[in-house]
């Protein structure tokens, strides 16, 4: 019983159960989209990263494999001096055809050795790999300036031309050359492009006459400059651009006596010098004056505003976070470059975690582990000073997982807002209408018929009334309720008058039968007991609301009471109420019970009424008192039977309720349905029982009443 009341109430809420599981399920379906995209994304990006890690390592090698690439793998620690002074590469040529200058502008250009400076500045300072080609250090490079003034032979001073200042210092030694450009004249009959020309050197001097002194004999430089303007725009004015800048090459093999001496001493001299970082050169261009210094160069090596080549710290940019590059020739020392961190993207730690415990399966289905987190892949690059080592090592789970972090992160916003717009339609309906249908369910529950008058009549649905559907329910409900409200106070009205009209009834009928008991005072006259009757009927109905209240209400007193003499007296005198034919076999011997006589009189009187509608015509009633073991321990079986039609199985556990009335067809007026429920009513008041049986000739009614022994008990 408690669990139906639980699930009556349950159902109750179904309707908004239903609404919120729901918008529930929408959200939930929501997360499991997302955690599905996300756990789809992760796969692709964990297959498709060793592929990506292939290709970054094909592009690494392929640069390394180029001369700027051995350049920068032979040169790991290339880098200017806190002073500006450059130090010399080992370069992945012999030499350097500097007298060239088509050939001498590829190898630098190709071997991405040259700085750059500002003003179409740039500068390669290095040595041949070749070590028998001789201790010098090749210098090439480019700069910017008007036309250039040319040292004339025989002319004491070399200040009054464009002039090249060279320093090398290395192992406490410092050489140092001045440089005069000189002018190259052209051959006949061969057209010559802008204005060639050399550097001659010479030992730098403090004093500025160089009377009488010889140049560097293995001192050599060239110096070719363009015929065009950098700025074209200055070629169309009317002088033609003759004072405009143009851009000049230049190349220098400068001898270095300590390194020359260290070939000449040991033919097996470790080449590069071990010493090639510790090797300053400075080198800059003074325009023709006397007075010119340092700071009024057209070029100077020791520029702050230089742009270094390309490194091996640059293979850093091509590397993700989590990746690592590692370079080691031989069994030399191992060069370790770390993928560049950059710019860290805002990510959100609860993503993070989330994408790491995404599962991940292996592309290949054979495999049954996961795939691996770690990739390592190798290769080998061939320079002149040997073979190196190339070792890209690859954390597919932090890249992977990083970058989706980075881009889960930026999308959460986009599936934050759908959670909120479902949220806020939930709110708005939830507010709008779940609410207002809560509080109308709810009064709708708190109301019944069963309440008290003044409780029933305090509801009121007034305050939920508007124009919408559910305002419209409400205002049709409380309508419908003022006029139950009507229509309950009018009831009341007429019980009232009932009640009235019922105690007057009864005060007008038990006049005239203290009257008539007066006539017949002898309780043996069979008179008096129905007159008797009479009064205790009337009693038991006089001050009562309706007839179920007053049976109800009703109290008996019980004796002990001899079933035998009882039934034979009914059945003698049956014909008084109507009913003939009514036959008991007497037993002879007391069966004694608890009973009310009057009680017990009026529920057989009942029985016998009943039966005598239902019976086959000619046929009797039959009384009986059933054998002892027919009956519960300590109780006495009565039986009343009739031959007739059986009860209808649907009415068998109808025909005790008050105002149940089986139809028959006939003689139905005037019946109230109440015989047999006053009749279940008198024997539960004594301590009995009564039942219907259809049996195969008629429909028999079983009582059971409490056994009394001889002394009344």
């Amino acid at each position: 019983m408690a669990l139906k009341r639980f699930l009556s109430w349950l159902a109750s809420f179904r309707l908004r159960i239903l609404f919120r599981s729901a918008f529930l399920m929408l959200f939930f379906v929501v997360m499991v989209l997302v955690l599905a995209v996300l756990q789809g994304e992760k796969q692709r990006a964990w297959s498709n990263y060793q592929n990506v890690l292939a290709k970054t390592q094909e592009h690494i090698v392929a640069r390394l494999r180029h001369p700027s690439g051995q350049l920068a793998l032979m040169n790991p620690e290339r880098r200017v001096n806190d002073t500006g002074a450059i130090h010399p590469v080992l370069l992945p040529f012999s030499a350097i055809d500097f007298d060239d200058r088509n050939k001498a502008w590829n190898a630098v250009e190709m071997a991405d050795c040259l700085v750059r400076y500002p003003r179409h500045g740039s500068l390669c300072v290095g040595i041949g790999n070749n070590p028998w080609i001789g201790g010098f250090i090749y210098v090439a490079g480019t700069f910017a300036s008007g036309t250039l003034v040319a040292h004339e032979i025989g002319d004491r001073y070399l200040d009054g031309a464009h002039r090249m200042l060279v320093s090398v210092r290395l192992r406490g030694t410092r050489y140092r050359w001045i440089a005069p450009f000189e002018a190259l004249p052209s051959k006949r009959g061969v057209p010559v492009e802008g204005v060639n020309g050399r550097f001659t050197g010479y030992v730098e001097l403090e004093e500025r006459d160089y009377d009488g002194r010889f140049p560097e004999k293995d001192f050599r430089g060239w110096l070719w400059q363009q015929s065009r303007c950098i700025d074209e725009r200055q070629e169309s004015r009317q002088d033609g651009g003759q004072d405009c800048e143009r851009k000049s090459f230049f190349s220098l093999r400068l001898p270095v006596g300590e390194l020359i001496a260290d070939l000449l001493r040991n033919r097996h001299a470790p080449w590069p010098p071990p010493d090639l970082n510790n090797i300053d050169v400075e080198i800059y261009l003074l325009p023709p004056g006397e007075d010119k210094s340092r700071q009024d160069a057209l070029f100077d090596s020791a520029s702050n505003a230089s742009v270094s080549p390309f490194s091996l710290n640059d293979l850093g940019g091509l590397l993700q976070v989590g990746e690592s590059l590692r370079i080691r020739r031989g069994d030399g020392e191992e060069i370790l470059i770390r993928g560049r961190e950059g710019l860290e993207e805002q990510v959100s730690p609860l993503l993070t975690g989330l994408i790491r415990r995404l599962p991940v399966v292996a592309p290949d289905e054979r495999q049954e582990t996961a795939s691996p987190t770690i990739i390592e892949l190798e290769d080998f690059v061939t320079t002149p000073l040997g073979d190196y080592r190339i070792v890209l090592h690859g954390d597919a789970g932090r890249v992977v997982n990083k970058i989706l972090s980075a881009t889960a992160t930026r999308l959460a916003w986009f599936v934050g807002a759908i959670m909120a717009v479902i949220v806020l339609v939930w709110l708005v309906i939830e507010i709008g209408m779940i609410r207002r249908i809560a509080r109308l369910t709810h009064r709708a529950r708190q109301f019944s018929p069963r309440r008290e008058g003044s409780e029933f009549m305090s509801f009121d649905f007034s305050d939920l009334e508007s124009s919408d559907e559910l305002g419209i329910l409400a205002e049709r409900l409380d309508w419908l309720l003022a006029r139950v409200r009507e229509d309950a106070g009018r009831e009341r009205i007429r019980a009232a008058q009932e009640k009235e009209q019922w105690h007057a009834v009864g005060h007008e009928i038990m006049s005239p039968l203290q009257s008539l008991l007066a006539l017949h005072g002898n309780p043996e006259d069979p008179d008096y007991r129905y007159l008797a009757r009479m009064q205790q009927a009337i009693r038991v109905l006089y001050g009562s609301a309706t007839p179920s209240e007053a049976f109800q209400s009703s109290s008996v007193a019980l004796g002990t009471l001899n079933l035998d003499d009882f039934f034979a007296d009914i059945a003698g005198n049956a014909f008084h109420i109507g009913v003939v034919d009514v036959r008991y076999v007497p037993r002879g011997i007391p069966v004694l019970a608890r009973a009310d006589e009057y009680a017990l009189e009026d529920v057989i009187g009942h029985l016998l009424r009943n039966a005598d509608r239902h019976r086959v015509s000619g046929t009797p009633i039959t009384l009986s008192l059933g054998p002892e073991d027919e009956a519960e321990p300590g109780s006495v079986s009565m039986k009343v039977h009739n031959v007739g039609p059986p009860i209808a199985p649907e009415w068998l556990d109808k025909i005790f309720e008050y105002g149940f009335s089986g139809s028959t067809g006939q003689g139905d007026e005037g019946r109230r349905g109440q015989g047999l429920f006053v009749a279940k009513t008198y024997m539960a008041k004594m301590g009995g029982t009564i039942r219907v049986v259809n049996e195969a000739e008629g429909v028999s009614f079983y009582l059971s009443l409490k056994r009394s022994d001889a002394r009344g008990v």
